[in-house]
């Protein structure tokens, strides 16, 4: 049987949906379970990581299936592991510094300016560090355990 070059619209939205559903629970257990006070964002926050892991999938599904066609089954599951892994919490990265950005964004200078530049780079940058310092500890050990339990669900499917 021939692999298919693109996954199925039903596993890309459907696995989309499940695997930010997958990052709001790991964060809601993370706050909850382990006792991870964060503040009075906690929806907003649920909602950043649900949308991280939302997009997380939909960007790496491709490009697991190129490497799928491409390599074995230890292959497979390194990609399931390393680009649903690394996508997804770059995603939630990602939108942790433009919700931080938007926080800060009336105190800037105008708009394209010099100061403006460098608002932005340090900006960014310590909503990034940030995000690694306090938020990265929301995806562990619930989160980590996911993503290995789909990784190889997934790797031995497509066998």
């Amino acid at each position: 049987m021939p692999r298919r070059l693109l996954p199925s619209i039903l596993l890309w939205v459907g696995g989309s949906l499940a695997w930010a559903l997958a990052m709001a629970a790991s964060f809601q257990l993370s706050v909850h379970l382990f006792g991870r006070a964060t503040s009075s964002h906690d929806l907003a926050l649920t909602l950043i990581y649900a949308a991280g892991g939302m997009i997380g999938w939909l960007v790496a599904l491709p490009l697991i299936y190129w490497v799928r066609k491409r390599g074995g089954p230890q292959t497979v599951l390194a990609a399931w592991l390393l680009l649903l892994g690394v996508v997804t919490v770059g995603a939630i990265a990602g939108i942790y510094a433009l919700q931080y950005r938007t926080f800060y964004a009336h105190w800037h200078a105008p708009f394209l300016s010099r100061i403006w530049v460098y608002q932005q780079i340090f900006t960014t940058a310590s909503a990034l560090y940030q995000f690694a310092v306090l938020g990265l500890r929301h995806l562990l050990p619930a989160g980590l355990a996911m993503l290995l339990v789909l990784s190889m669900v997934m790797a031995r499917r497509s066998r």
